[in-house]
């Protein structure tokens, strides 16, 4: 009878060992999985977070061109204001530098698809840029090609926030 309850107790205190290992070894798991679901979701909320900032600074920069624009339109059939527009050329050029640094920072931040369309804003300014050079320098043709090209900039913009936008939920 002695042999068979050391053989009882063998198998129990195997079948004890045994469940404890298998435990150990799923709550460990477990715990791996719930910590890696953690991080990623923490990675993926940052990352959403740095993209929103990205994208609302290039709104923002965007905006404040299209003020200086609307300063342009108030004094482009005015005569003998070459030197309000000219400092707003040169205020537009540094206005663009900040538009083009925001536009970088979207291209890092990505998707590809968002930082194209934030270049394509980008590429808009250069129209209106041009046509207010050659309003300063008395081209009569240049005030339409400005007007012709203030609506493309704010629908290139406006674009930019559909992507921007569509980015932002599907993160």
């Amino acid at each position: 009878m002695a042999d068979n309850a050391f053989w009882i107790a063998s198998l129990t205190a195997g079948t004890a060992v045994l469940a404890s290992w298998v435990t150990s070894r799923g709550t460990a798991r477990a715990a791996r999985i719930q910590a890696d679901t953690t991080a990623s979701a923490g990675r993926v909320e940052r990352q959403r977070e740095t993209r929103r900032k990205a994208y609302a600074d290039l709104i923002e920069q965007a905006q404040r061109m299209g003020d200086l624009y609307w300063k342009v339109s108030d004094l482009r059939d005015v005569t003998g204001h070459e030197a309000e527009l000219k400092e707003l050329r040169i205020r537009l050029r540094d206005e663009y530098g900040r538009l083009r640094h925001c536009v970088w920072i979207v291209s890092l931040e990505g998707p590809p698809a968002t930082a194209d369309a934030a270049n394509t804003v980008r590429r808009s300014t250069s129209p209106l840029y041009k046509a207010l050079g050659d309003m300063i320098n008395g081209d009569p043709t240049a005030t339409d090609r400005f007007d012709a090209s203030y609506g493309p900039f704010w629908q290139t913009l406006k674009e930019f926030i559909a992507r921007a936008r569509e980015t932002l939920e599907t993160m």
